[in-house]
C-alpha cells in the first residue's frame, strides 16, 4: 500500500528542464544576433586581402602610387574598425537610480487599482525629476518592465528589454542599441565606412576597367579586383543614403523614433521641441571640443537624463520666457542643469546623479505643482 500510494504521489514534471531549455534557446538567440556583426567583419578582412594584397601589392606596378594608396587605405582602415568597435561594445546608457520607483512605491502601485491612487503614486516619484515628455494621453511616461519613469526621450528596447537614454534605434548590424551613449560613435562609423568604401571604389575604378578591357593579366586579381569595385560601390550608394538621414537627424536634434512619433511636451506636441538651432544640435552630439570631433571618443554633452529646449512656455503654470532659448539659458530656467563636458563624460563611469539636489529641493513645490493629471500607459 505504501508503494501504490508513493506511485500515485508521483511528482510532477521538473521545472527545471523548462528553464534549462529557455535558457539555452536565449543563448541562441544572442548568437544569432551576431551573425550581421560576423558577415560585416567578413566583408571587411576580405577586402583588406584584396586591396593590399591583390591590388597594391600584385597588381599596382607604380611604387609611388602603391605607397600613397597603402598608407591612406591603412588610415581610412583604422578609423573604421575603431568607429565600429566603439559602436558595438559601448554599453547603452540606463536611467540612473533616481527614476526607479522605491520598493515602496512598486508596492503601492501594484497593490492600488488603476485610477487616482496610481496618479498619486507617479506624481510622487516624478515630481523632482526633470521629465517635460508626457505620453499622447498626457500622462507620466512609465515603463512597467523595468519599473521605472522615463528620462525623457528615453525608450524601453524590446531586443535588449532594457530603457534606453536617448534611443536612436536598434542596429542589427552592430548588435546593439544606439543611444546616448555610442550615437557619436555610430555617426563616425558611417562616416568612415562610406569614406572607406569611396576611396576603394575610386583607386580601384580604373584597375576594373582594365579588367573589362583585357588589360590585366589573367589571374587570380582580376576576380577580387571585380567583385571589390561592386561591393565598395553597392555599399557607397546604401551608407551614402543613411549617413545623410543621421546627419539631418542631428542637424535638426532628433532621434528616428522622434521622427515617427513627435515627443509629447506638457503643453502640446512639438517634432521641433530639442532643436536649438544647427550650432548647438551639432555641439549635443560631438561636444564643445573640436580636436574630438573625428576621433570615436565619447565628447557628447549632457547625462543623457534632461536635454534642453527651445520652448516658449514648457509648463502652463510657468510664466512665458521670449524666444527660443539657447542652451546656457535655458538651462537657468530647467531644473537641472546640464552640467559641463567634463561632468558629462564621469557619469559614464559613475552613478552619481546628474543634476543638482539642491536645485531640486528648492524648486520642489513649484514643480511639484505643475505636473497635469496623470493616468497610468504603459509605452515602449
Amino acid at each position: 500500500m505504501r508503494c501504490g500510494k508513493m506511485a500515485a504521489a508521483s511528482p510532477p514534471p521538473p521545472t527545471r528542464a523548462v528553464g534549462t531549455w529557455g535558457g539555452v534557446r536565449r543563448r541562441c538567440q544572442r548568437l544569432l544576433y551576431w551573425v550581421p556583426v560576423l558577415f560585416i567583419s567578413s566583408i571587411l578582412c576580405w577586402s583588406y586581402y584584396a586591396y593590399v594584397t591583390q591590388l597594391c601589392l600584385l597588381t599596382i606596378t607604380n611604387i609611388g602610387e602603391k605607397v600613397v594608396c597603402l598608407v591612406a587605405y591603412h588610415i581610412f582602415f583604422m578609423l573604421f574598425v575603431w568607429s565600429y568597435w566603439k559602436t558595438i561594445f559601448t554599453l547603452p546608457m540606463n536611467p540612473s537610480k533616481e527614476f526607479h520607483l522605491s520598493y515602496s512605491d512598486k508596492e503601492s502601485l501594484e497593490r492600488e487599482p488603476r485610477g487616482e491612487s496610481q496618479q498619486e503614486v507617479l506624481r510622487r516619484a516624478a515630481k523632482d525629476l526633470p521629465i517635460y515628455t508626457r505620453t499622447m494621453s498626457g500622462a507620466i511616461r512609465y515603463c512597467d518592465r523595468c519599473h521605472l519613469v522615463k528620462p525623457d526621450r528615453c525608450h524601453h528596447c524590446s531586443v535588449c528589454d532594457k530603457c534606453i537614454l536617448k534611443m536612436d534605434h536598434h542596429c542589427p548590424w552592430v548588435n546593439n542599441c544606439v543611444g546616448f551613449s555610442n550615437y557619436k560613435f555610430f555617426l563616425l562609423f558611417l562616416a568612415y565606412s562610406l569614406l572607406y568604401c569611396l576611396f576603394i571604389a575610386a583607386t580601384d575604378l580604373q584597375y576594373f576597367i582594365k579588367f573589362w578591357t583585357n588589360g590585366l593579366p589573367d589571374t587570380q586579381a582580376k576576380f577580387h579586383i571585380m567583385f571589390l569595385f561592386f561591393a565598395a560601390a553597392m555599399f557607397s550608394v546604401s551608407l551614402s543614403s543613411l549617413f545623410g538621414y543621421h546627419c539631418w537627424l542631428v542637424s535638426k536634434n532628433k532621434s528616428t523614433l522622434e521622427v515617427f512619433r513627435a515627443p509629447i511636451f506638457r503643453h502640446r506636441t512639438d517634432k521641433n521641441g530639442f532643436s536649438l538651432g544647427f550650432s548647438k544640435n551639432l555641439r549635443q552630439v560631438f561636444g564643445d571640443e573640436k580636436k574630438y570631433w573625428l576621433l570615436p571618443v565619447f565628447s557628447s554633452l549632457g547625462d543623457g537624463c534632461s536635454f534642453p529646449t527651445c520652448l516658449v512656455n514648457q509648463d502652463p503654470e510657468q510664466a512665458s520666457t521670449p524666444g527660443c532659448l539657447n542652451s546656457t539659458s535655458k538651462n537657468e530656467n530647467h531644473l537641472f542643469p546640464a552640467k559641463p563636458l567634463c561632468d558629462s563624460q564621469s557619469h559614464l563611469l559613475t552613478d552619481t546623479p546628474s543634476w543638482s539636489e539642491t536645485s531640486a529641493k528648492a524648486e520642489k513645490g513649484k514643480v511639484g505643482m505643475s505636473n497635469p493629471a496623470l493616468t497610468m500607459e504603459n509605452e515602449t
